[in-house]
């Protein structure tokens, strides 16, 4: 009776133990053991995932806040890998946090950085149609973008080597030596003529000094010139007093004789008729000589007329300049 009672118990444990394991199981699958953790799905397109394994970081701010679950490749995109992660519940993942490829330069391994820029935006907790988790979008990584600089760069770089071996081909080596020539007699040619430029400047220097000497030797000439000028009508000035008091009394010996001719001639025609010619003769000769008097002391009333002559406009019918 004893070994049958010693196999009753052992079967009794191991049912225990298996019921036990299997209400474990049940609990881990409906969630039991997960209440403290979120799953986010990642579609990875851009980035290479070289070095990312299961149970690799998944890190916010350098701080580890969970781990790769899974991955594998799309069936529909083979370009397309989808990453599940386990995600603190704590953690603050929003509608605009994005997951990006980091690596370790030295290891080589490769984590997942979940980086949310400016304010965070509102939980992600919405699960999109055909997805079983809700979808963190790829960013961009530092990396990549080096990465893709040096891309770039490399494709120019190459296309300015093509460039290059085009435009040093043989023949536009020997254009190009010939530009170089060229270029060479140019300049030998601009020093030459740069020391004519020298030269002619020089000259024009020294016509610009003369001219200055000249202009002031003529300013001083000129201005001995006024001296002398205002000197010379210093002394005009009494000779025009004297000439006008001159011309008054001539003016007044004029309108005399004319008066006395008038009052002459008057007296001679109230005479006979036989000295009546005579008288009238007379008479013309006194009214020539009072027109002379009075030329004269019109004459006379210009200073400069009675020293220097008469000017054109003053000449009589018939008259020249001597």
């Amino acid at each position: 009776m004893e070994p049958e009672a010693r196999y009753t118990l052992v079967g009794a444990i191991v049912l225990a133990l298996v019921a036990a394991a299997s209400a474990a199981y049940v609990w881990l699958a409906h969630g039991g053991g997960a209440a403290g953790y979120h799953f986010y799905a990642i579609h990875f397109e851009n980035q290479s995932l070289d070095g990312l394994q299961l149970g690799s970081d998944v890190n916010m701010r350098g701080v580890k806040v969970g781990r790769v679950q899974e991955y594998s490749i799309s069936r529909d995109n083979i370009n397309r890998v989808e990453v599940v992660v386990r995600v603190d519940r704590e953690t603050p993942v929003s509608r605009n946090t994005k997951a990006v490829i980091a690596r370790n330069l030295v290891t080589g391994l490769a984590r997942i950085d979940l980086v949310t820029p400016g304010t965070p935006g509102p939980e992600l907790v919405e699960v999109m149609p055909g997805e079983r988790y809700p979808l963190i979008p790829e960013g961009t990584s530092d990396l990549e973008q080096i990465a893709g600089a040096l891309s770039r760069l490399t494709v120019t770089g190459e296309s300015a080597l093509s460039n290059l071996e085009q435009l040093l081909n043989a023949e536009n080596r020997e254009t190009l030596v010939g530009a170089v020539v060229a270029v060479r007699d140019l300049a030998n040619g601009l020093d030459k003529r740069l020391e004519r430029l020298d030269v002619a400047a020089d000259s024009i220097r020294d016509t610009a000094l003369a001219m200055q000497r000249s202009s002031h030797e003529i300013a001083a000439s000129i201005g001995q010139v006024a001296r002398d000028g205002s000197a010379a009508l210093r002394d005009i000035q009494p000779i025009g007093r004297q000439a006008q008091s001159a011309l008054a009394d001539l003016s007044s010996a004029a309108r005399a004789l004319e008066r006395e001719s008038a009052a002459i001639a008057q007296r001679l025609e109230s005479t006979a008729d036989a000295g009546a010619l005579e008288l009238r003769a007379t008479a013309r000769e006194l009214r020539q000589g009072a027109e002379q008097l009075s030329r004269a002391a019109e004459r006379l009333r210009d200073p400069r007329a009675a020293l220097l002559g008469p000017s054109p406009s003053q000449l009589g019918p018939g008259e020249k300049l001597p």
